[in-house]
């Protein structure tokens, strides 16, 4: 159990890591257009879209890596003074009843959505370059899944400390 925990954290760590980088060519393409626009006066037909892909690139591999980090926002006036076993109960609760329904409910939308982009050959119809849809929305689909993942090894921790009153 240890090494399939092992693995999905080494996943979610390396997504997180690679995700980053989207945030980097995020930065460059913005400036670019921003220069291109303003200094030069000819804006680009693909700047705006390519951001969009990038910006949600971003953020849906960097969930499962943030999770790994327990670095999402929390409303904690009580849950920071209990103890780890009141923590787990707590973030257990949550995971059965609230993250895991909305999770699975994600993925398998994002799934429908991501096969019928392939399907069809969908294209992005913001502006008048029309990337394919299909990319972008598989980012968004295993993203999520990685997410759904790693919400099952933070539940399997936190039943651990539960049962054996230690980590995992």
């Amino acid at each position: 159990m240890r090494t399939i925990i092992g693995i999905i954290d080494a996943i979610s760590e390396w997504t997180g890591r690679i995700g980053s980088w989207f945030g980097v060519a995020l930065v460059g393409v913005v400036t670019y257009e921003v220069m291109m626009r303003y200094l030069f006066n000819a804006p680009s037909l693909w700047a705006y879209e390519v951001s969009v892909m990038l910006g949600a690139s971003l953020y849906i591999l960097a969930f499962a890596y943030t999770h790994l980090h327990q670095a999402h926002v929390r409303v904690d006036m009580i849950y920071a003074h209990l103890p780890p076993r009141g923590k787990a109960i707590i973030d257990v609760l949550g995971d059965i009843f609230l993250f895991s329904p909305f999770i699975i409910l994600l993925v398998l939308n994002a799934w429908d959505w991501m096969w019928y982009a392939w399907e069809t050959g969908e294209r992005m119809p913001i502006t008048g370059w029309y990337p394919p849809a299909g990319p972008l929305r598989t980012i968004v689909m295993l993203g999520l899944a990685l997410f759904a993942l790693q919400g099952m090894a933070q539940l399997v921790r936190d039943f651990y400390l539960l049962i054996r009153n230690k980590a995992l």
